[in-house]
Formats: structure tokens, sequence, C-alpha cells
């Protein structure tokens, strides 16, 4: 991109900016609830129907080395796709979440023993992506509706098709 166009700023589709400096010595409770756009916004994101509801509910305590900790309970009714009939799948999410907004210039440890930690650039913390992007890794990766089951294996299984059938009939090495 050439140096003088300007750089795109993505915009979140739940964004609920905080200042870190904000948060003081006694905390601050915060409750972030995603609106009807937003989140329609958000299931086309993760690539669900739909999300009915996105509310969380947050203790913020300040740290002493300026990063906040954020605490609380993330609650959502989505509606996915069963992985075998395709039918939508009602669910509730329900998530105890627990993070650490850290202030400008510090870099964020990872490993999986860490605490997920979230750079607050310019000291503000979006409390809304940081929920959005809690909820998509809640959500079941394989949903599936009530009573669906895949196909037993070495069942009858249709014959195979395609380029590479004839290989099916080859004789095998031994």
């Amino acid at each position: 991109m050439p140096a003088d166009r300007p750089v795109p700023v993505i915009r979140p589709e739940f964004s609920r900016p905080l200042r870190l400096a904000l948060v003081g010595p006694e905390g601050r409770r915060e409750v972030v609830e995603a609106g009807a756009a937003e989140r329609e916004a958000l299931a086309r994101r993760f690539g669900i129907p739909a999300i009915a509801s996105l509310r969380a509910e947050l203790r913020l305590t300040a740290e002493a080395d300026g990063a906040v900790l954020a605490r609380g309970r993330l609650a959502a009714e989505v509606t996915q796709t069963c992985v075998v009939t395709l039918e939508p799948v009602a669910q509730r999410v329900e998530e105890e979440v627990a993070l650490r907004f850290l202030p400008p210039g510090r870099i964020a440890d990872e490993g999986p023993e860490e605490m997920d930690e979230i750079e607050a650039p310019q000291g503000v913390a979006d409390l809304g992506e940081a929920m959005a992007e809690q909820l998509s890794l809640a959500l079941d990766p394989y949903p599936r509706a009530p009573g669906a089951t895949l196909p037993e294996e070495g069942g009858a299984a249709l014959p195979p098709s395609g380029p590479f059938a004839a290989l099916v009939r080859l004789p095998r090495k031994r």
C-alpha cells in the first residue's frame, strides 16, 4: 500500500471501549450487551444463523502495573447449524470470563498456562470485542440436532465415485 494512502480502520461489530484509567482502586462493574444489529453482524462474522442474545457482566480490577483484570460471566443464546442434518440448533452459552487488559507498551504473554491478555492501544480496552471473541471460542464446533447421528462406519456406504474411484478396485500390495 503506498505511504500516502491512509490505513483503513476496521471497526468491530460490537464495540464497548473503556479507558483503563477509569478503573480506579475500588474497581468497576460493567455490563455489556449487544443490540440487535450488533448480534446480526456478529452472527454473519461467526458464520452462524443467529445470536438472539449476548450479555456479559464483568468486575474490573486495576492492578499495580497498570493492567486491568476482568472477571465475570458471559451468556448468549445462539442458533447454529447441525453438522449432520443442517437443521438449526438453538443453544445456550454460559462461560466464566477471566482476561487481563494490558496498558500501552506491554506485550501479551502467550502460553497455555497464562490468562488471556489483550493489549489496550492508547489505554483503551474494547470490552465488546473481547466478549465477542470469548463467544466465538465458546461456540460448539460440531453442533448436533437432538437425535442426529452420523452414519455408522462400515455400514451401507455409497460406492466410491469420482476420478479416484478406480483406485479402490486395484489390488493392494502386502
